[in-house]
Formats: C-alpha cells, sequence, structure tokens
C-alpha cells in the first residue's frame, strides 16, 4: 500500500493507536480525517490540520450522517480505518457483567459492522480502496479478565475474513491490524512489557507499505499470540494470563 496519496477516514483515531496512525499517514503524504465522539480530541485534531467528524458507532443515525458529512469533503475517500473499541474487565460470576458485555459488542463488534456496512457501497462503486478492521492479539490468545473484549476482537476477525472473501473481485481489499499490548494512555505503567506506540506504529507502517499489503498486520511482539495455538503453547500461555484474574475485585485479598 502505497501511503503517500491516499485519503484516509479513522474512526476511533481521537487516542491512542489511531491518533498516531492519521500522524503516520499524513506524515507519509495522505489526507486524513479522523472520526471520534471526545469533542476535546477532535478539536486538538482540527488544530493540527486534520479533517474531523463527530461519530458515535453505537449509533447508526450517527455513523450515517457522519458518513455523509465526510463523503461530501472527502469524495476520494479509498481508505477506512475502524479501530472503535472499550476494553473492560468482567467477572463472570457476577451478573452484573453483562451490561459491560452489552457495551462491548455494541462497540466493538457492531460499531465495526456499521461502520462498514456505511462506507462499502461508497468503496465498492469506486471499484477501489481498503478498510482497515482492528483486532487484538487477544483474539486468538484470551486475556481471561477481559471475556468478552476478547470475543468481541475474535468476531472482528472472522468478520474480517469473510468481508475480504466477499468483497473478493470488487478492488476493494481488507487488512486486519492486529496489535499486542501498546503503550497507550499510561498502559505502560499497568503493564511494563507494552509495546511504545511510537515502535509499534513505525513497524505498523513499514508492514503497511509492503506490496503486496499482508492482510493481516502482525507486528513481531504479537506473533507469539497470533500462533500460539500452532506452536502448541496456547495452553500454558492462557494458564499463565489467567494469574490477571486477581485484578477483578472481587478476587482481590
Amino acid at each position: 500500500m502505497d501511503l503517500s496519496n491516499r485519503t484516509v477516514l479513522i474512526v476511533g483515531g481521537t487516542s491512542g493507536i489511531g491518533r498516531e496512525l492519521a500522524r503516520r499517514f499524513a506524515a507519509a503524504g495522505s489526507a486524513v480525517a479522523v472520526g471520534g465522539r471526545n469533542p476535546e480530541a477532535l478539536s486538538e485534531l482540527a488544530e493540527e490540520g486534520f479533517g474531523t467528524f463527530r461519530i458515535d458507532v453505537t449509533d447508526g443515525v450517527s455513523v450515517a450522517s457522519a458518513r455523509d458529512a465526510v463523503l461530501a469533503r472527502y469524495p476520494e475517500l479509498d481508505t477506512v480505518v475502524t479501530m472503535s473499541g472499550v476494553m473492560l474487565l468482567e467477572d463472570l460470576c457476577d451478573p452484573a457483567h453483562f451490561e459491560a458485555a452489552e457495551r462491548t459488542i455494541d462497540t466493538n463488534l457492531l460499531g465495526t459492522i456499521r461502520v462498514i456496512d456505511a462506507f462499502t457501497p461508497h468503496l465498492v462503486e469506486r471499484g477501489a480502496g481498503t478498510f482497515i478492521t482492528v483486532t487484538s492479539g487477544i483474539a486468538f490468545l484470551p486475556f481471561p479478565p477481559m471475556p468478552t473484549y476478547a470475543a468481541s476482537k475474535a468476531a472482528v476477525h472472522a468478520y474480517s475474513e469473510a468481508l475480504r472473501a466477499q468483497l473478493d473481485g470488487t478492488g476493494v481489499s481488507v487488512v486486519e491490524l492486529v496489535p499486542p499490548a501498546v503503550a497507550t494512555a499510561g498502559q505502560e505503567k499497568v503493564n511494563p512489557r507494552a509495546l511504545p506506540l511510537d515502535d509499534f506504529a513505525a513497524e505498523v507502517t513499514r508492514l503497511l507499505s509492503q506490496d503486496p499489503t499482508p492482510d493481516e498486520i502482525l507486528v513481531e511482539r504479537v506473533l507469539m499470540h497470533r500462533w500460539a495455538e500452532r506452536d502448541g503453547t496456547y495452553d500454558d500461555l492462557v494458564a499463565q494470563r489467567s494469574q490477571a484474574l486477581a485484578m477483578l475485585p472481587n478476587r482481590r485479598g
């Protein structure tokens, strides 16, 4: 993928990985718009020169309205990155977790589908373009304190695979970005092994720039997650990660 001449929309790009990818695309020479819910972050990004759009991926009306506004300003849009997501702890022994599960599915999975549905007709009509979906290493190697997050990202992986098959022959490609733990929003304090954001973004940019672009963007740090079952390390790694269940409030002490 040539990053120097794209017209890109990053939905969920107001912070963290999305915000850094917006800057990387722009630095390479692409026109970049960012969609999100945080008005302060959108204002800051507008001051940096990005197009900004208010969008709530859990609301179909909001998604449709944002799509119309984006296409009115960027009729040459050819790349849509959908990465809105929430990561919530859940204690599955507590029925109250269901609210977190609903929110997670509505944002991470259904939000992704809403955005893709909104822009598929435009990209197919163009006869060229790219969807970039964002999953997680946790899609392939669950993190037990966040069960629905893992399930939602596994679902986005499967959906991306099916979308790629259905769009075959249209000129529209589907690329899946699979991040490991990345040090954003103070996560380096929670997980000292998290990959620094700059290092992650640099590696992603290099992988995206390959020709042909891989169907899955896998930085080196996420390979242990992606191929755990194939490599026979899955059971041991899940058991190791299950120690983190002590993070749950009712299991502390």
